[in-house]
């Protein structure tokens, strides 16, 4: 290499350097095992990024895209990752002890091997197809998804739009005015809980139970509520 292009070599990496920062468009950028550690990338652009073994503990990742990203063995601790988008992200071995993910949308990560000690999955989204690491209890961790444990879980206007929550029990939980349209809620557990003012248009409710539940004002236009148990439940408004 001459001495010019080892120059231009470093201008670039330079320059890839400066433009990391928030709301830096970064798509298909590789940062791998890069020290971004401490670093604000708010709302920045990351889909498809090759982050392996990057160091991003204690990085300010609020409301970033990292959309099949890949994180494997990235260092993520204490990483504020809140509303933060994995989908498809690969974080196999990655390390998120103390992480926070509240709000963060996992549907499709591969997390297998992770190290999730600490970790604060508040109403984070997951999937059927979401991979945890082995024994790992995900439907107790306060994490959305198919079976989430989410008795009195406070979701009032939350947008739960085609989210899959098949079989979750959310008995008791606040969820008025959330956007619930085209969701899977069968087999559901939604007794007691305060529906007022929810959007469940075209959402499958089948076997769901509401018994007890607050439905004033909810929109149940085109919903699928064969067998679902509404004794007891309030008047549905705007259905």
């Amino acid at each position: 290499m001459t001495s010019n292009q080892a120059l231009a070599t470093e201008s670039q990496i330079s320059k890839s350097q400066a433009s990391i920062g928030p709301r830096a468009q970064l798509c298909q950028a590789n940062l791998a095992k890069q020290d971004l550690s401490g670093k604000d990338l708010y709302r920045a652009n990351l889909s498809g990024a090759t982050l392996s073994g990057a160091n991003l503990s204690q990085a300010g990742l609020l409301g970033v895209n990292l959309t099949e990203a890949d994180l494997s063995e990235a260092n993520l601790q204490n990483a504020d990752l809140r509303g933060v988008s994995l989908k498809g992200a690969d974080l196999t071995n990655a390390d998120l002890t103390g992480a926070f993910l509240y709000r963060s949308d996992l549907q499709g990560a591969d997390l297998t091997g992770a190290t999730l000690t600490d970790v604060q999955l508040k109403l984070a989204l997951y999937s059927s197809d979401t991979k945890w690491p082995e024994g790992f209890r995900y439907k107790s961790s306060g994490a959305v998804g198919p079976g989430a444990a989410l008795n009195g879980a406070y979701l009032i206007t939350a947008n739960l739009k085609e989210a899959d929550l098949s079989g979750a029990m959310l008995l008791g939980a606040y969820l008025s005015g959330a956007n619930l349209s085209g969701a899977n809620l069968s087999g559901a557990g939604l007794a007691g809980a305060n529906l007022q003012k929810a959007f469940l248009t075209g959402a499958n409710l089948e076997g769901a139970s509401l018994a007890g539940a607050e439905l004033q004002n909810s929109d149940f236009r085109a919903t699928n509520l064969t067998a679902g148990d509404l004794t007891g439940g309030g008047c549905i408004a705007g259905a």
